[in-house]
């Protein structure tokens, strides 16, 4: 699930090692396997799908793991088909895409940027998605699908706005970052002043979207965000190799045959929509995009992107975290952006710290 011998120092500090096992195909083409990252990928997997099971059975009628996973596969009683395949199925499901797709995009922005603060919450892009959001319902009173679409194509024209921006013969992820953050301070004043022109009515719904949650989702957002997965994820997936090779310098990128400047700006694209179209399905979820990569690498302990990893943390830690919403804190009905705000807010404190610690920053 991930290979790597190069020597690229990783987001924590601590230098790669090369290990794993190494497979051999009948033609001679030989493959090396990180056994530790492969089984922390199955663990996350495992993870991700029980607590699947148990979020469908949470609610105000509860539902045995058991007999979620039987009315799945086609039996249970009918009220118990409805509840699970019409009610909470979509929920969960768009908590596990929205997940996977903002922890593959914060393991492409940290790598791209070779820096554990590039994210899509620090660099600006979610705040981008939200002031395309809140536009569409603050000034053109737009439904769900609109405003959907304003989130993608806010976060979308944000992201080639910073890239833009940060453009000096090549994209250093310093710079990088630097101008995603005045691009993010710029676009949360932006929001600000939106929620100040909007009716009241419109102000709450934006407060709630703001926030990030699952609550009320259903069939309508799955489809359009699991077809956007289906092609960004083989996308990001077929360009892992040129990404670890950036990881070592953009000089040892180019003398390893890497189109760098072509590369970095298909990544940053895809990670750019993949944080839209989450984005536009749940709102801006926090912290998420920065917390998931760190804690995926920290568990695999490999060097490179761990972008699979990442992935399955990122639906992992969403899917648990709505559960604590609903379940922990006695409010069906506590968007899933509050808690993931206050777990990354301290996870942030404590990556600060180590960093000054390390003299990084």
């Amino acid at each position: 699930m991930n290979a790597s011998v190069s020597k690229v120092r990783n987001g924590s500090g601590s230098a790669p090692r090369a290990r794993g096992a190494t497979l051999r195909t009948r033609g001679g083409l030989s493959v090396r396997v990180d056994v530790r990252a492969a089984l922390t990928g199955l663990l996350l997997a495992a993870v991700a799908l029980t607590m699947s099971v148990v979020l469908i059975g949470t609610g105000d009628f509860s539902i045995a793991p058991g007999d979620v996973v039987r009315t799945l596969f086609g039996g249970g009683t009918p009220i118990e088909h409805f509840i699970v395949n019409e009610v909470r199925l979509p929920r969960v499901l768009v908590g596990l895409l929205v997940g996977a797709a903002l922890g593959l995009a914060g393991a492409l922005f940290q790598s791209v940027s070779r820096n554990p603060l590039g994210s899509p919450d620090v660099v600006g892009f979610g705040q981008g998605s939200a002031a395309g959001a809140l536009t569409v319902v603050v000034l053109f009173k737009g439904g769900p699908n609109q405003v959907a679409v304003g989130a993608v194509v806010g976060g979308l024209l944000t992201g080639l706005g910073v890239y833009a921006l940060a453009w000096r013969r090549g994209v250093h992820g310093y710079r990088l970052v630097l101008v995603g953050i005045g691009a993010s301070s710029t676009l949360t004043a932006v929001n600000g002043y939106l929620l100040t022109q909007a009716h009241q009515e419109d102000a709450a719904r934006a407060m709630v979207w703001l926030t990030g949650s699952l609550n009320g989702r259903d069939w309508a957002q799955v489809w359009p965000l699991a077809c956007a997965c289906a092609v960004l994820v083989p996308l990001v997936l077929g360009h892992a190799r040129g990404l670890r090779m950036l990881e070592m310098g953009d000089d040892s990128a180019y003398a390893l045959g890497v189109r760098v400047e072509r590369t970095r700006l298909v990544l940053v694209l895809s990670a750019v929509l993949l944080t839209a179209v989450a984005t536009s399905a749940a709102g801006p979820v926090a912290f998420v995009a920065l917390v998931a990569p760190q804690l995926a690498r920290r568990l695999t302990r490999a060097t490179g992107p761990n972008l699979v990893p990442a992935a399955l943390m990122g639906a992992a830690l969403l899917i648990t975290a709505d559960w604590s919403a609903q379940r922990l804190f006695g409010a069906d009905q506590l968007p899933v952006g509050v808690v993931t705000g206050v777990l990354g807010g301290c996870y942030l404190l404590g990556l600060l710290i180590t960093e000054r610690r390390a003299g990084r920053i």
